[in-house]
């Protein structure tokens, strides 16, 4: 079957902003695990403690995602990343809202790359809240599918990270922490928690830290930074995995404008693994 023919499938979701999880995520983040109140905003990208993906054990393939098919085009190709995301916060989403969010498949791309065969799939989802006209948040979610490495792969060459940041936070990434974070967001995929299986048949020298808690912690140093500042955009690229064998970084640098602010993530020997833009209100 053609994953084209994909293209344009909906999916329609609806979840309640309950307080656990918010405090459940401000706890694997260092912050006050208070519960908070009805009414409380959250913050940007913690809708994703939300519209957990629900699949039935059942259903799970051998590397803990989902198996092929349903709403995603059933890609052959065995591995699957979160290659980046793209967000426009209209209106904020508060503790105690219901929300419907409906996701459609935008584009799916085949192209050749330096590996072999890749695909790109583009996914838009909009949120809203109930008794409110419009979407409260659009975001864009980039997935590539490619093939298993082999060992005559050549790794593609690092990128540096920029140099001066005016913030800066280290981060010491553990089993728990990735853990903590798999668990918040439903995640069973298996690279994030399963050492022998990310070294032994995924062939990583470590435990992968997730994409999406990277992007999470680069805003949450804006946050760190800008209490009150509320986040109009925000997009992120994964450039370079980062592992739980060494420490990390996450930087930034607001630009002249005072709006958008310059956000990346580092590895322990300074090359970049994720670049990011936020601009605020």
């Amino acid at each position: 079957m053609d994953p084209k023919d994909w293209i344009g499938r909906t999916e329609t979701v609806s979840d309640i902003v309950t307080a656990t999880p918010y405090a459940a995520l401000s706890a694997t983040l260092d912050r006050s695990a208070e519960r908070p109140s009805v009414g409380t905003p959250l913050p940007a990208l913690w809708h994703w403690l939300y519209f957990l993906p629900l699949h039935r054990q059942s259903e799970i393939g051998p590397d803990g995602h989902a198996r092929r098919g349903g709403f995603l085009p059933p890609v052959p190709l065995p591995r699957r990343m979160w290659a980046g995301s793209q967000f426009e916060f209209h209106r904020p989403l508060r503790v105690g809202d219901t929300l419907t969010r409906v996701s459609t498949i935008q584009d799916v791309t085949e192209k050749s790359g330096r590996t072999g065969p890749l695909v790109f799939v583009k996914v838009r989802h909009e949120i809203s809240r109930a008794g409110e006209a419009g979407v409260a948040l659009t975001e864009f979610h980039d997935i590539v599918y490619r093939e298993a490495p082999t060992p005559e792969d050549v790794p593609p060459e690092p990128r540096p990270a920029p140099t001066g940041a005016a913030w800066e936070r280290r981060w010491v990434p553990d089993d728990v922490l990735l853990f903590r974070y798999s668990a918040l967001t439903f995640n069973g995929h298996r690279i994030h928690y399963d050492r022998r299986y990310v070294t032994e048949v995924e062939g990583y020298p470590g435990l992968i830290v997730h994409g999406p808690l990277i992007a999470t912690l680069l805003l949450d140093l804006l946050r760190h930074q800008h209490p009150e500042a509320e986040v109009a955009r925000y997009s992120f690229r994964a450039v370079r995995p980062i592992f739980d064998i060494n420490p990390f970084s996450v930087c930034g640098e607001p630009q002249s404008d005072g709006k958008t602010i310059h956000l990346w993530a580092k590895d322990h020997e300074g090359w970049l693994a994720m670049d990011a833009t936020a601009v605020i209100k």
